[in-house]
């Protein structure tokens, strides 16, 4: 626990920016909970339950490659409290909200919601390397996992809570305090990122600059050997991630027999275990290679979901389910505390948030692809197969990450030409000045 501590004492802004991310993070799950619930309340269409999916995943497609080079443009502190306060804004809407008749509200409210999410969350994960050592950047990257686990199991409980008290109003009114809250936080932030831009740019210059950057952050992602294979891990990885989102509620309603209150308990165990795993990993983030906890972590990961998707053919109880929810937890941890961190390491400051951008408009596309493949081929070809493929979409990525470990080191000596944009930093000490 001794790295866990020296990032959290030594380092104030990365911790403002931790707690702010718990605070938003918590009201993100208490509205996603309670417009689930209150959507298909108002309407009892799985057909309008769908939409909201939809209206989440669409923006980091079309929007998040494009966002990313703004983000790198922009103070990262700044971009996350205007987004902050915007959030605060687009909810007002959910008050006019009387019946299904105004349904298309909560499908506004939430698309906007998700295009301000794709400037906020690289700009995010753009900050965290400037605020902490190098050698704690495993340990930042797993606390900040951690706080998603934690901020699921809190703002989901607090959800359902909500909707029976006050439906969408108090919904609105609660998750609009967090985004305030989590504004006073990181107001307080020190850290400022200068950038190298122009003041004033000519109207088509600026145009053009901004395609050549867009370009350069999908280039980024398969310009080396290292990027290209956590690029394509990415991709699959997003494939299964569609299909479990879609075919996981009926998994256990048609598999395990499971009524409603067994899938929620089921689905937040999961945060059980990412709380844990997320303390695992920051204790040890300084004496494990990011790519190792990212092989061994996707590894487990999907050998877990294999023996639950499977679990059905020896038993139909439920605990099985429960308890590989719990257990996938902790590898989950691992490999986004390793993932994010591998990132930010092949990439340099002022070019991170068009590369997080492009990865994951490229991921969300292949989720889309996800739930539209498990949507149609779920009853021909059954819902424990197209699973068992999810899970061993983990299990070989896990096994080529592992064995090709090498291609993801940090190499401070010798960066990429093409990261060295204007405004990157030289690789090193988080202040911009080279190792010693």
């Amino acid at each position: 626990m001794k790295d866990l501590w020296g990032v959290l004492a030594r380092q104030r802004d990365y911790r403002l920016v931790l707690s702010a991310g718990l605070i938003s993070l918590t009201g993100d799950w208490l509205l996603r909970t309670g417009l689930a619930f209150q959507v298909y309340a108002l309407t009892g269409s799985t057909l309008a339950s769908g939409g909201l999916l939809l209206a989440s995943f669409a923006p980091t497609v079309l929007l998040g490659s494009l966002a990313g080079v703004f983000v790198d443009r922009w103070d990262q502190r700044t971009t996350m409290i205007v987004t902050n306060i915007l959030n605060v804004v687009v909810l007002l809407p959910l008050l006019a909200v009387r019946g299904a008749e105004t349904i298309w509200i909560v499908y506004g409210v939430v698309l906007a919601q998700a295009c301000l999410q794709q400037f906020f969350q690289p700009a995010e994960q753009s900050l965290i390397p400037v605020l902490v050592e190098p050698k704690q950047l495993v340990t930042a990257n797993a606390l900040n996992s951690q706080i998603r686990d934690l901020a699921r199991l809190i703002g989901a409980a607090i959800g359902g809570v909500l909707t029976a008290a006050g439906g969408l109003t108090l919904l609105a009114i609660a998750d609009a305090a967090t985004f305030l809250l989590a504004v006073a936080l990181l107001s307080a932030v020190r850290h400022r990122t200068e950038r190298i831009r122009a003041v004033v740019e000519a109207a088509g210059g600026a145009i053009r600059r901004l395609r050549a950057e867009w370009t350069d952050g999908l280039k980024l992602c398969v310009g080396g050997s290292g990027m290209r294979l956590l690029f394509v891990y990415c991709l699959v990885t997003g494939l299964g991630e569609g299909i479990m989102s879609t075919l996981f509620a009926p998994f256990v309603a048609t598999e395990l027999g499971g009524d409603g209150k067994a899938y929620g308990l089921i689905v937040s165990a999961q945060a059980i275990g990412g709380i844990v795993g997320g303390l695992v990993a920051a204790g040890l983030g300084s004496r494990l290679p990011a790519a190792t906890m990212l092989g061994v972590g996707a590894l487990f990961f999907g050998l877990i979901d294999l023996a639950m998707f499977c679990s059905p053919l020896v038993s139909d109880s439920l605990i099985p389910a429960f308890v590989c929810m719990i257990l996938v937890g902790l590898p989950g941890a691992f490999s986004v505390a390793g993932l994010m961190t591998i990132l930010q390491q092949l990439t340099l400051d002022g070019t991170r948030g068009r590369v997080f951008g492009a990865i994951g408009a490229a991921e969300g596309g292949t989720v889309l692809l996800g739930i539209a493949a498990a949507g149609l081929l779920g009853e021909v070809v059954g819902i424990i197969p197209l699973l068992i493929f999810q899970g061993l979409g983990y299990v070989v990525g896990g096994v080529v990450i592992l064995s090709r470990r090498g291609l993801l080191a940090p190499r401070p000596e010798s960066p990429d030409p093409l990261l060295a944009g204007p405004g990157a930093r030289e690789p090193g000490r988080p202040d911009g000045r080279p190792s010693q």
